[in-house]
């Protein structure tokens, strides 16, 4: 599956280790973990009912569209939420998460 970002050039910032649904993923220093999914993803998500593909809609953290939780069970915008090593995520399936 081609990812629905690209980096135009590297970053000099340290290089991250995550996992999405049980996949690894590597982010650098200073990305949000939106932009560490959509570097290796074309979705963070798919809308309840219809079942289409999201990727994030305002995000600046408004719309409640791309949240996500740690394996622990904790919820986090994905849009705002800087990535931090180690961090273990899954994304958050439509219906699971009430609204904040």
């Amino acid at each position: 599956m081609k990812p629905l970002l690209r980096r135009v050039s590297a970053p000099a910032s340290p290089p991250l280790r995550l996992s999405w649904n049980g996949q690894p993923l590597q982010a650098r220093e200073g990305d949000t973990v939106l932009t560490a999914v959509l570097l290796a993803q074309q979705q963070l998500r798919v809308t309840l009912g219809a079942g289409a593909p999201r990727a994030g809609f305002c995000l600046m953290g408004a719309c409640q569209d791309c949240w996500v939780q740690t394996a622990a069970g904790a919820r986090l915008r994905a849009c705002t939420t800087l990535a931090e090593d180690g961090m273990v995520l899954v994304s958050a399936l439509p219906g699971e998460l009430p609204c904040p």
